[in-house]
């Protein structure tokens, strides 16, 4: 049990682990929400809580699960990001490993998650497919409501049916997140970003995109009237153009590095070359060309102080879901310079040294997250082979 505050609402609410969870008469989707995986974000645990209360009250006719999941109960107690350790950067195998191997000296944030991936197991595998994982956060900088997932065309194929912006790549510059590890099981997962942090309007802006979700995939019976109201009120949300957005760049901060952003930034905003963006150990860092600001860090705790983005032309949208359907990285394995990693053939080492013509940008159209192994080589993991596609195809929106 634990508590959490809402500064927007100016009110207390208790949770347990399970804020919710309410089961069909009829045979369906399984959909779990999480929220308050960071502590300071409380927005989506209020949300869920009346989502759930008024699903119940309204006796809404369901078809499979729904879950609505508490994160990091001890941080969202103390209204602080993480504790010891950022909860959503240790899902990654080696960071899961490490901690298995030293339970004598978990730390609260290990706990959580201990916690969080035994309930999600059970989840797996006593409920049925199809199966959908929506992570709820919030910004610390003002945010017109956005979506992040991995770049699987799974994943994308679900995600066009909201009218909201849409974020890739983020994966390749944050390890160890939850969402990336259950894309990696080959679920549907995203991540929904509703405003900032102590602002009312996330709670609300929340509150509809969980009940659209659960319209969208099937498991409560809304009205089509209804559903394409709440569409709506999601399109009305956003003050950015719905289409796909890349993530190109990350400014890492460092334990020992003091980073302060300059105020009055926000999520999307298009700033001129020149443009004095934060002070970092008495440095100022200024913008060398035209860029599009996403995610600058507003907060204590963090290790990101902003990225860089660029909207997707479609036709490259395009090209890439067609790459990936004729499996040409099978060809690429082929060619110098590059190898299988194992024979799951899900990840492959490319030696730039050799194949010097292969970019990353090449790699991100075929599917695949790419990452520095050591200065001559890249490893590169593909994001299509674990789908589970056909779980999904008796669905109404795939």
């Amino acid at each position: 049990m634990g508590k959490v505050y809402s500064k927007a609402l100016g009110e207390s609410l208790k949770i347990q682990r399970i804020i919710g969870h309410i089961k069909g008469k009829e045979s369906g989707p399984t959909v779990v929400f999480f929220a308050g995986i960071h502590g300071n974000e409380p927005a989506g645990v209020f949300a869920l809580h009346q989502v759930v209360r008024t699903l119940k009250l309204e006796q809404r006719s369901l078809a499979g699960e729904c879950f609505a999941i508490a994160g990091n109960l001890k941080a969202l107690e103390n209204n602080v990001r993480y504790m010891d350790k950022d909860l959503n950067r240790i899902w990654s195998a080696d960071e899961m490993s490490n901690y298995s191997e030293k339970t004598d000296c978990l730390c609260e944030d290990v706990s959580e998650q201990n916690e969080i991936k035994a309930l999600l197991t059970s989840i797996l595998e006593k409920s049925k497919p199809p199966f959908y994982f929506i992570d709820l956060h919030t910004t610390s900088s003002p945010t017109s409501p956005f979506m992040v997932l991995n770049d699987s065309l799974l994943n994308r194929k679900f995600a066009t049916n909201y009218p909201l912006p849409i974020i890739l790549g983020i994966e390749e510059y944050l390890d160890g997140a939850l969402l990336s590890y259950i894309n990696e099981l080959g679920y549907v997962s995203l991540g929904f970003e509703s405003g900032s942090h102590d602002d009312i309007v996330s709670i609300q802006n929340s509150i509809d995109f969980v009940r659209y979700t659960l319209g969208l995939t099937g498991c409560v019976d809304y009205l089509p009237q209804e559903l394409e109201e709440l569409k709506l009120k999601i399109h009305n949300s956003a003050l950015v153009i719905n289409r796909f957005y890349e993530i190109y760049y990350q400014h890492d901060i460092e334990k020992e590095d003091v980073f302060n952003m300059f105020p009055g930034f926000s999520n999307f905003q298009k700033v001129p070359k020149g443009t004095q963006l934060a002070i970092e150990n008495g440095e100022t860092l200024i913008t060398n060309k035209k860029r599009q600001i996403f995610m600058p860090l507003y907060q204590k705790l963090g290790s990101e102080g902003f990225y860089f983005i660029q909207s997707i032309p479609a036709v490259l949208l395009w090209i890439s879901k067609l790459l990936r359907k004729v499996k040409l990285d099978h060809v690429l394995a082929k060619m110098p310079g590059i190898r299988w990693k194992s024979s799951a053939k899900d990840t492959l080492i490319v030696d730039q040294r050799v194949a010097k013509y292969l970019a990353k940008s090449i790699f991100h159209l075929l599917g695949y997250r790419a990452r520095q192994l050591d200065k001559a080589h890249l490893i590169v993991k593909n994001r299509e082979s674990a789908s589970r596609k056909s779980e999904y195809k008796i669905t109404q929106w795939y």
